[in-house]
């Protein structure tokens, strides 16, 4: 078990290194060096996304027009951008800032929004089949036709719903949000915020489909959790925050937020399924049924794709922002016991363990805070389960946050745990502590009783990481919270050490399995 008070690079926040340094000159040195060679390895890198079963490639969307800030964006790494004015048109000086205020509510005041009452659809959706019919329901004594009423009754509330779906949702998020915003950036406001990030391909969803209007909305979804998250950070301007006030003070947007009105189309999506199986139950003729179950069954495969694309996407994401956080110190900075002269250490400079964290394949089990027992102290430490290893890291704060007042502004992925955002965004990070667990290397034992009274550990349990030999190379000895914290890491650690066999027995099986070369060859 590797004392964390021998690792002594990468610790310095980045933020800091304009201060004098509070290291030895030496140290100092190594450190901007480690730290530049991971900013010029990021920027060399690039990103290629591809989500497949999608007609209409996403990636296209998501990453170059859509999320590519938020892939691409080094969230942690405070640089000269991060640092200007997050107001680009507001000068210095209170008297500026409250004109460009003043201006910006002037210009919201010339708006015209249309009224949505002139759609012709505004007078079917509050009606019913009944009222919509009259006294067809009275005249009709046969029970085929009363079983056709019903089925266009259903007919009817597919029809009324997407009449409200289409004006309550769609149409106020264009008229009343887009091109509010549209209207304001041509009067020179809000010039940096990028519309298609925020909105999407809603257009698309607010005019006649001109494709798959399944396939439209799998796009919108897929660009939902980036737009809420360029929205939370665009909420906390004040010039954002006086245009969305405005906005969502109209009546036609009776009194739902933006972020409520950017969640219909993924509401509507999952209703379809149900709406058209309540018109196949009341359909008589076989011909019909096996069309509209047809088309169900569609919307629902349409469903399932997307499910699978979300996850991969949320994995993806997820990855990019651990890639930030998670710095990789050197061999030698790790441990002292590893020394290079400093004439040699150019030969073993690239360091390509952060790039572990790259592959679209892995996929992140669990997380979480826990204290590792060291000799006199406990350390506080986060876990990153994976599906073929475990990561464990030391949480490092950082006195000054990043981006200054601009804390808040700090873009975090929003799946992640609570507790990880919130450090992140008061500018901590995570340092490893020793190389990855591999699964398969990986020896889970549990802390008796006895032993946690005797040495005052509470909820403890132990990872033990041994090499190929069985030899053990490592023991770290943790302590959680609570006993249900316990109980569920151990668990979680125990499922994915047993998928994982199975995963890989599966695989040497296949390889075993499959024809032999010919001898003759």
């Amino acid at each position: 078990m590797q004392n964390s008070g021998k690792i002594s690079s990468a610790t310095l926040p980045r933020e800091e290194h304009t201060s004098q340094p509070s290291t030895p000159h030496q140290e100092y040195v190594q450190e901007r060096e480690l730290l530049t060679s991971r900013s010029a390895e990021r920027r060399r890198s690039s990103i290629v996304v591809s989500l497949p079963g999608l007609e209409v490639f996403p990636g296209d969307l998501l990453v170059s027009d859509s999320a590519v800030d938020y892939l691409h964006h080094s969230a942690l790494l405070p640089n000269a951008e991060s640092k200007k004015s997050r107001w680009p048109f507001i000068k210095k000086g209170a008297s500026k800032d409250k004109k460009q205020m003043s201006d910006l509510e002037n210009c919201l005041s010339t708006i015209k929004i249309t009224d949505s009452s002139g759609y012709e659809f505004c007078s079917f959706k509050n009606k019913t089949w009944h009222e919509f019919v009259e006294n067809q329901w009275t005249e009709q004594k046969d029970t085929d036709d009363c079983l056709e009423l019903k089925k266009q009754a259903a007919v009817w509330e597919l029809f009324t719903s997407e009449c409200t779906y289409f004006l309550d949702h769609l149409l106020v998020l264009k008229m009343i949000f887009m091109n509010s915003l549209k209207y304001l950036q041509s009067n020179e406001f809000f010039l940096e915020v990028d519309l298609r990030r925020l909105f999407g391909n809603l257009e698309e969803l607010s005019q006649y489909f001109h494709g798959n209007l399944c396939q439209t909305h799998q796009i919108y979804c897929l660009n939902y959790t980036s737009a809420v998250f360029y929205l939370e950070n665009l909420r906390q301007r004040e010039d954002f925050g006086m245009y969305l006030k405005w906005c969502e003070q109209h009546e036609q947007c009776k009194r739902l937020h933006l972020t409520e009105l950017l969640v219909a189309p993924l509401h509507r999506l999952t209703r379809y399924p149900l709406l058209l199986n309540n018109i196949w139950k009341r359909s008589n003729d076989s011909t019909e049924k096996v069309t509209i179950c047809s088309i169900k069954e569609k919307v629902e495969k349409s469903i399932r794709d997307l499910e699978g694309k979300v996850k991969w996407l949320d994995n993806f994401q997820k990855c990019r922002q651990l890639q930030e956080v998670i710095i990789w110190p050197q061999l030698w900075d790790r441990d002292k016991r590893f020394f290079v002269p400093e004439c040699l250490k150019h030969t073993l400079r690239d360091n390509l363990s952060e790039n572990i964290l790259s592959s679209t394949n892995r996929h992140l089990l669990h997380e979480g805070k826990l204290a590792l027992a060291e000799s006199t102290r406990f350390l506080d430490v986060y876990l990153f389960l994976f599906d073929d290893f475990l990561l464990i890291t030391k949480m490092k704060r950082n006195k000054k946050k990043y981006g200054g007042s601009d804390t808040g502004l700090i873009p975090v992925c929003p799946s992640l745990t609570l507790e990880l955002q919130l450090f992140i965004k008061e500018g901590g990070f995570c340092i490893v502590l020793d190389q990855p667990i591999p699964l398969d290397r990986l020896v889970l034992k549990n802390i008796d009783p006895f032993h946690v009274t005797v040495f005052g550990l509470r909820h403890a349990f132990l990872i033990q990481h041994e090499n190929r030999y069985q030899q053990c190379i490592a023991v770290f000895l943790l302590q959680a919270q609570t006993e249900t914290v316990k109980k569920t890491w151990m668990s979680q650690i125990k499922t994915a050490v047993s998928n994982y066999a199975k995963t890989h027995e599966t695989k040497k099986s296949s390889i075993f399995s499959s024809p032999a070369e010919s001898s003759e060859i």
